[in-house]
């Protein structure tokens, strides 16, 4: 008889996700889809039930366990960018989700009328209240990722970066009360005013939250839900991990909790070092990530997209951290 893969077997504990379901998709469709593959029948489909972006299933097929996506707003031309980076970091030996290629050799196909790609299911599961210890490693990963994308030579500007908010700003703008506006409007006018033109630059993963992040015991198994991904300060990176997972306890205080913020800084510092103008450049690098989520969550929440099973994160969260981070001396490497 033939065994079941180890990913089934374990089912939802396997993974963590921050995804959707907005395109139906049968197991018969799935199925003359995976035909095009060298993966194995299907035995099992589960759809991924929260989230915001793009349609996400569980697939189990009688060789092993993989997430199907159907990207249903990024530009198509986009694509590759996303697929072939996961491929890339996963060549240097990141734990990330690795791009299936079909029998013509494509990571991107078609399905349902959607872009659509299948990856390698992740082990492990995320967590709720990283220590110290997960934040330590969550620093050596990332600056591992950073470092391993360097040689990644395609170009995508990060798609959520002030070109984005300053649209998004626009869009939002009736929904928002006077004072909500005002700070807004102060914080955009601000990061317009920082220039850090000589900042390393490269791949950033720029949504990488705690549930974006898989652990084995005490070991970080994997990263993934790379469709935000672009071309950025890598500080900028740094910063929105930061903001999720170095928050003090209780997280309702928003404040970067110091011990935290030492473990994961300088387990990324060990490997990457920081330079000088990084440092200088961290107040506002904190401060852009948090109005970064607090745009896009309010334009989840006021500008939603029909569709199955949509999640909208509450904005007020980031707000909040956005605050924080205009009123308070964030710790650095080495001074907290």
């Amino acid at each position: 008889m033939r065994s079941t893969p180890a990913c089934a077997r374990r089912g939802r504990s396997c993974t963590s996700t921050d995804l959707s379901v907005y395109t139906p998709v049968s197991q018969p469709e799935l199925a003359a889809w995976l035909r095009n593959h060298s993966v194995g029948a299907l035995e099992a489909l589960e759809p991924i039930e929260s989230g915001i972006e793009n349609t996400n299933y569980f697939v189990t097929t009688a060789q092993g366990c993989y997430v199907l996506t159907l990207f249903e707003r990024l530009p198509a031309a986009e694509l590759p960018f996303y697929l072939n980076l996961m491929a890339h970091l996963a060549r240097h030996g990141i734990p990330c989700p690795a791009p299936v290629a079909d029998l013509n050799d494509a990571y991107l196909g078609e399905l349902n009328g959607k872009p659509a790609a299948l990856v390698t299911r992740l082990p492990g599961r995320s967590i709720e209240r990283p220590g110290e210890s997960e934040c330590r490693e969550l620093g050596m990963l990332l600056a591992r990722m950073h470092l391993a994308a360097r040689s990644y030579s395609a170009y995508l500007e990060n798609p959520r970066g002030p070109r984005w908010w300053r649209l998004a700003a626009r869009d939002l703008e009736p929904f928002l009360d006077a004072a909500e506006r005002a700070l807004l409007d102060e914080e955009l006018a601000y990061q317009a005013r920082q220039r850090f033109p000589d900042l390393p630059r490269g791949p950033v993963h720029a949504d990488l939250f705690r549930d974006n992040a898989l652990f084995e015991g005490p070991r970080l198994s994997g990263v993934f839900d790379f469709y935000f991904a672009g071309v950025d300060c890598l500080l900028y990176d740094v910063a929105v991990c930061a903001n999720d997972w170095c928050l003090a306890v209780p997280r309702g205080a928003r404040s970067l909790d110091p011990a935290r913020v030492q473990a994961f800084l300088g387990a990324y510092h060990a490997l990457r070092p920081f330079g000088a103008q990084e440092r200088d450049a961290w107040p506002a690098m904190l401060r852009a990530a948090a109005l970064r989520f607090w745009l896009s969550r309010l334009h989840d929440l006021h500008l939603p997209r029909p569709g199955e099973l949509v999640h909208a994160h509450d904005p007020a969260h980031f707000r909040e951290i956005l605050v924080r981070r205009i009123a308070e001396a964030p710790p650095w490497v080495g001074a907290p």
